[in-house]
C-alpha cells in the first residue's frame, strides 16, 4: 500500500489490482474488513479521500488475507497446472489461507521457486513429487506433494489411445 504515499489514484488503482489478485469484490472486502461498502466505492471511484483510520484497516485487512501473519501456501508446479486452480483463497477449518503460485517447467526452477517462496513468506509449499525430496532438505518450512492419481490415470488413457 505504498501507492497512498504517492496519489490518491495510485492507491485507488493499487486496491483494485489487490482486491483482483485476492479474487474479491469490494463488496467481499467491506464485509471482511468492517468498511462500510459505500465508503469503499466512494474511495475506488475518486469521490473520497481515505481517512488514515480507514486506511490503516485496509491494509490490516489485505495483510490478513494475504497471510502475511501467518504466512502463505506457495504452490509450485507448471503453469497449465496453475491455472488450473480457481480459488487463491482456501477455507481450511477456521483459517482463510492464501494460495501463492510460482510457476515452473524444470526441476531447476522449481528448486529456485521454492527457495524464493520460503524468503518471500510462505508457510508451506506444495510440489510435485519429483522435486519434494530435494526441496525438503533445503527448507525449514513444511513441504506437501501432489499426487496426481486423476490425472495420472487420464494421461495412460490417452498414452494408450495414441499407441492403438
Amino acid at each position: 500500500m505504498r501507492a497512498a504515499f504517492v496519489s490518491d489514484e495510485k492507491l485507488r488503482d493499487s486496491l483494485k489490482e489487490v482486491l483482483s489478485e485476492l479474487g474479491l469484490s469490494a463488496r467481499e472486502f467491506s464485509k471482511i474488513s468492517a468498511i462500510p461498502q459505500s465508503t469503499l466505492y466512494k474511495i475506488m471511484s475518486g469521490h473520497r479521500e481515505p481517512n488514515i483510520t480507514t486506511l490503516r484497516q485496509i491494509v490490516k485487512t489485505i495483510r490478513e488475507i494475504e497471510g502475511a501473519d501467518t504466512g502463505f501456501i506457495a504452490v509450485i508446479a507448471a503453469r497449465p497446472v496453475l491455472d488450473e486452480i480457481k480459488e487463491k483463497r482456501m477455507k481450511i477449518g477456521d483459517r482463510l489461507l492464501v494460495l501463492r503460485e510460482y510457476s515452473a517447467t524444470n526441476i531447476e526452477e522449481a528448486i529456485v521457486a521454492a527457495v524464493r517462496a520460503e524468503r518471500d513468506g510462505a508457510g508451506a509449499l506444495v510440489c510435485a513429487p519429483i522435486v519434494s525430496p530435494t526441496v525438503e532438505k533445503l527448507l525449514s518450512i513444511p513441504v506437501a506433494t501432489i499426487i496426481p492419481k486423476d490425472s495420472l490415470i487420464r494421461a495412460i488413457e490417452v498414452a494408450a489411445r495414441k499407441i492403438e
